[in-house]
């Protein structure tokens, strides 16, 4: 929001001041839906189905947890979450790597599969009963930003807060984001949920199954203890992201309303991630992408007027690094 009104309102100060605004009343709406409800909804089903916990108790255990850890701010926030994630994502991606060692013949048919059914519809099967070009390109799109947050420019919110000499190479640091999460993590969940033959399973009732279910009965029918790993990687993981995006929320937030009003967002926030354990899943995603969408418009408006811009520093940058050099 602020790179938006400052930024694009060097040249054009009315469509700054209005994309900035529109920006954050999109993003403070934006994340409940990716940063909250997608988050412990996934945790409620994940720990539904490995240890029966009900829904209801998930809610209020993710509620309280959050409501502790946000009142300390970023400073708590960064270092709960550098202490969580590093170890469970060797956990995560150790399990896969595995898993795709020992189902290593079924891996290039995989591979072969995916890109046969993202130009191909689908055999009415599973969770990709009747899915054609246009709807697997639509989802490919929305999982793909929601997995990475590209174009949104939520990202940018924590880099911002970083502390940096140069902001070419807090964008590169920010750019391997990307690689890491989708083309890597992403990739490899993909794989062992086509090797593991759950793409094909059907739930109770009676379609595809979907979300953290279809992952954990991926990594269940590979290894003893898969779905355990999941859940409990899924756990930390969607905790942190809830972490996260409250303080992209709450900046968001403050840019409109000023930061004495952050308390009654921090309220909100924590009585959503106790509701929301309880919604239906599709309801979830759907609100997700339809904010996420909202929230992109403004910025990808931004990076175009101000790409020139963007390619002249970094020029500038790898020119200077190379005379070092």
């Amino acid at each position: 929001m602020y790179y938006l009104r400052n930024g694009v309102g060097a040249f054009a100060p009315e469509l700054g001041k209005w994309l900035g605004l529109a920006f954050a009343l999109f993003g403070a709406a934006a994340a409940f839906g990716i940063g909250n409800a997608v988050q412990v909804n996934s945790m409620a089903a994940a720990l539904g189905k490995s240890f029966a916990v009900p829904t209801y108790l998930t809610g209020i255990v993710v509620a309280v947890l959050v409501g502790i850890v946000i009142v300390g701010g970023i400073r708590r926030i960064g270092d709960v979450a550098g202490k969580l994630v590093p170890a469970m994502i060797v956990l995560y991606i150790g399990a896969a790597l595995l898993i795709l060692i020992v189902n290593i013949a079924d891996v290039p048919a995989a591979i072969g599969l995916i890109f046969t059914h993202a130009f191909t519809p689908a055999a009415a099967m599973g969770g990709f009963a009747g899915a054609a070009v246009a709807a697997a390109v639509r989802f490919g799109v929305a999982r793909g930003v929601f997995s990475n947050e590209s174009g949104l420019g939520s990202a940018a919110i924590a880099h911002a807060a970083a502390r940096t000499d140069n902001p070419v190479r807090q964008g590169i640091i920010a750019m391997l984001g990307t690689f890491i999460d989708t083309l890597i993590v992403c990739t490899m969940t993909a794989l062992v949920i086509i090797t593991s033959g759950a793409w094909t399973a059907t739930g109770a009732g009676g379609g595809g199954l979907t979300g953290a279910v279809l992952t954990s009965t991926a990594f269940q029918a590979s290894i003893p203890g898969g779905q355990y790993v999941v859940t409990i990687a899924l756990v930390v993981f969607a905790f942190t992201t809830i972490l996260g995006w409250s303080y992209y929320g709450e900046r968001c937030w403050q840019y409109m309303l000023g930061e004495k009003s952050l308390i009654v967002y921090r309220v909100v926030w924590i009585a959503a991630a106790l509701s929301f354990a309880n919604v239906k899943v599709d309801f979830v995603w759907n609100l997700s992408d339809t904010l996420n969408g909202l929230m992109a418009v403004p910025n990808l408006v931004g990076l175009l007027l101000l790409a020139p811009m963007v390619f002249k520093v970094t020029r500038e940058y790898f020119a200077a690094q190379k005379s070092v050099a």
